[in-house]
């Protein structure tokens, strides 16, 4: 055994050799040197940025539990006889996830958006999902970024009660009067794409409700989505390439929908179309899990 190990067969340390009295202590650093004052500084804006990161991801949360809610809504439209009354609660719901963005914006005025883009890129996607199944089911159209981002500009008017930023930030909020987020396209894209999903659930609704044009509409449009994916392919972000799948899968399940209604709707009755639908879209998952 080396002289440099011990009895337990461990490596010992340089400073194990000397006794304990001869070891070097410390020098007495002096608090007021320009090298601990410039540590100072960089602790305080570290923390300071870390308590803004975790602020933003619990608005992230909010956000992303909100618009939840608000698609939750407007799947009830299918069945529901007052359109309207849910297109005006969805509204008021997606106001206030709009309240919450403000206080995104806030946080992030005088940042660069980039360096906390990964604490709020979950709710924003959420919400650009929320915001675009309610503008498809008003105008059976896509709704642009350019839209959206028009709603989330932001006057010392929309500074709701809801503002839990600090007094400074506050006043500086006061002086430039406006506050603006913008959704970045990598954030537009996936919740495009979160939202076929949502128009599947929404197509096979409508057809156990008895509504049999809803689902050609969706087929038209899904269509129309997967083929401006299937542009971007493999060059875009890895998560939108990831997400085509999906998209191709809840395709197949409308189209298969809308071959059941072409070919075999007049022999069904209505009100178990649903339950055939679900059976089909059941055996489709379970091919392509075995493939």
């Amino acid at each position: 055994m080396s002289n440099k190990e011990g009895s337990g067969g461990f490596r010992k340390r340089k400073h194990d050799n000397f006794p304990h009295n001869q070891r070097r202590e410390g020098k007495d650093v002096n608090s007021s040197s320009p090298v601990m004052l410039a540590f100072k500084s960089f602790q305080q804006e570290l923390d300071a940025r870390h308590d803004k990161y975790e602020r933003l991801v619990k608005l992230s949360r909010d956000i992303t539990v909100e618009s939840k809610r608000t698609i939750f809504l407007l799947h009830r439209i299918t069945s529901a006889p007052d359109m309207e009354e849910i297109l005006t609660e969805s509204e008021i719901k997606l106001d206030g996830v709009r309240q919450k963005i403000l206080q995104v914006a806030q946080e992030l005025s005088g940042e660069d958006m980039h360096q906390f883009h990964r604490a709020i890129t979950t709710g924003l996607q959420e919400y650009v999902e929320a915001v675009s199944f309610q503008h498809f089911i008003k105008t059976r159209s896509l709704i642009s970024m350019d839209e959206i981002n028009k709603q989330l500009i932001f006057t010392a008017e929309d500074n709701g009660k809801e503002n839990t930023t600090s007094s400074s930030d506050a006043q500086d909020n006061k002086q430039c009067g406006t506050w603006r987020l913008k959704i970045t396209p990598v954030d537009y894209l996936l919740g495009v794409a979160d939202l076929t999903g949502e128009l599947m659930r929404m197509c096979i609704n409508s057809v156990g409700n008895g509504d049999i044009d809803t689902p050609f509409e969706v087929s038209q449009f899904l269509r129309h989505v997967y083929d401006g994916f299937s542009f971007i392919g493999n060059t875009g972000p890895y998560e939108v390439s990831k997400k085509l799948y999906t998209l191709k899968q809840s395709l197949a399940k409308v189209e298969n929908a809308c071959y059941a209604l072409k070919v075999r709707g007049s022999e069904i009755p209505k009100h178990m179309l649903a339950d055939v639908f679900s059976v089909k879209t059941e055996m489709i998952d379970q091919e392509e899990g075995i493939s």
